[in-house]
């Protein structure tokens, strides 16, 4: 491509990955904000100039965290599995379920990182808050094809609104992480799940 020999574009793109991964974990750790670029450039190895390469500037890094780091961590743990067969109420709590299960240690002290970014940055600067809107989103709309499709199976009651009961449990799924970071719970975390299950198992018909 261009002449380019395929290693050099697989070390590239190696590096590309490895920026992110770390950009990724400073921002999570510390918010955009307070993120260090020579932070993450001490725990790549990467040159500053290797960096300014891949992303113009700090905040160009911090959307590309969000547009592809952030997004397609999202799309593995949440879009994709809502897709699965099965009772809608089924698939929907057992992702939240599973997703419980991964939201320990680290996870509780530091929050989800969307929400994070939604809550320091959305104000501030558009280009975050339209990606981060954009994110929501799909996100809700995954739920709510979800309930489309269990009320055209007649497994989810037809009395309510996919749309608006998609906003209302992706709200009080991020409301839920939320109060859990500020707890430092994960057992507050289980509490607000067991309550959501049971609003979700009274969507059945």
């Amino acid at each position: 491509m261009n002449g380019i020999p395929a290693a050099m574009l697989a070390d590239a793109d190696a590096t590309r990955r490895s920026l992110l991964e770390a950009a990724y974990e400073e921002i999570h750790r510390f918010g955009f904000q307070a993120a260090s670029l020579n932070a993450i450039l001490e725990r790549t190895g990467v040159t500053k100039g290797a960096l300014y390469h891949h992303f113009s500037s700090k905040l160009q890094l911090g959307y590309a965290v969000l547009d592809e780091h952030i997004a397609e961590e999202l799309q593995r743990l949440w879009f994709e599995p809502l897709q699965q067969p099965g009772h809608p109420i089924d698939v929907l709590m057992g992702t939240i379920m599973k997703m419980g299960e991964h939201y320990q240690c680290e996870e509780i002290t530091l929050g989800c990182p969307l929400n994070n970014l939604a809550q320091e940055m959305s104000a501030i600067d558009d280009g975050f808050r339209q990606r981060i809107d954009s994110i929501y989103k799909r996100w809700q709309e995954s739920i709510e094809t979800l309930l489309t499709r269990g009320q055209q199976e007649r497994s989810i009651s037809t009395a309510i609104d996919p749309a608006d009961t998609a906003f209302f449990i992706l709200a009080s799924l991020e409301g839920c992480m939320s109060m859990a970071k500020n707890a430092q719970s994960h057992d507050e975390l289980m509490r607000c799940g067991k309550a959501l299950s049971s609003y979700l198992n009274s969507l059945r018909t």
